[in-house]
């Protein structure tokens, strides 16, 4: 059996939303819930999901935006890069952060989870995920190049939880000033690692922007993939 996915509800109180599910061979392991870009759960963020199916993963991709546009999928550049901006702005942290929270709950509710629950999220999704381990609802999280995250420094003492983060050098939306600032308030952690990438700007990850950066790619799923083999 190889990897197989599917959409799933993923009840929220009265309400529920939809999921990007991806399975690994055999069906069954410990789970990881890829936290989006401004983009939706479009075919890179599936494709990460399916990716860590690959590696062993039970995935999760949460539609974020699903209260106020849902299942968009939108790619980088010009209109779609604006509905993306304004779909974040309308988006409620608070709400987001709820709603990895449900989507943790409901991996730790299928039969195919035997493990622990992580968050990886990516740009947006990299802010989300680590306010979702300071929020308590998952056991590790991995922000790549997260925006934003040195303005919630206030939650840096609620992260109870291994966390890792990875940083483009060249990134001009995260400043190594930001990122020094994330560092200081983590200094002497064990359990938190930071990995800069010195010739890699924000968004080196996905191999369908201008920015994909393939050997800042595979570095960073490597110390992601050790990262989480070592905590789950």
């Amino acid at each position: 059996m190889s990897t197989t996915s599917r959409w799933i509800d993923i009840p929220a109180g009265d309400d529920s939303f939809g999921g990007y599910l991806a399975l690994p061979k055999g069906g069954k392991g410990p789970a990881v819930i890829i936290i989006q870009e401004i983009f939706g759960v479009n075919s890179h963020i599936r494709s990460v999901a399916d990716q860590y199916a690959a590696d062993g993963y039970v995935a999760l991709a949460p539609d974020v935006f699903w209260r106020v546009q849902p299942r968009v999928e939108l790619t980088y550049d010009g209109k779609d890069r604006e509905k993306g901006i304004e779909l974040m702005q309308k988006t409620r942290l608070d709400d987001a952060v709820a709603d990895i929270g449900s989507a943790a709950a409901a991996l730790r509710a299928l039969p195919e989870v035997t493990g622990k629950v992580a968050a990886i999220g990516y740009c947006f999704g990299g802010r989300l995920a680590y306010l979702a381990a300071a929020a308590g609802s998952v056991d590790a999280a991995i922000a790549y190049y997260g925006g934003g995250i040195h303005t919630h420094l206030d939650k840096a003492a609620d992260v109870k939880v291994p966390i890792q983060f990875h940083y483009g050098e060249l990134d001009a939306h995260i400043p190594m000033s930001d990122i020094g600032q994330i560092q200081e308030r983590f200094a002497g952690r064990a359990d938190v690692q930071f990995n800069i990438y010195p010739n890699a700007d924000h968004g080196f990850n996905c191999s369908e922007r201008a920015s994909y950066n393939q050997h800042a790619s595979a570095l960073a799923h490597g110390r992601t993939l050790t990262f989480l083999g070592e905590r789950m």
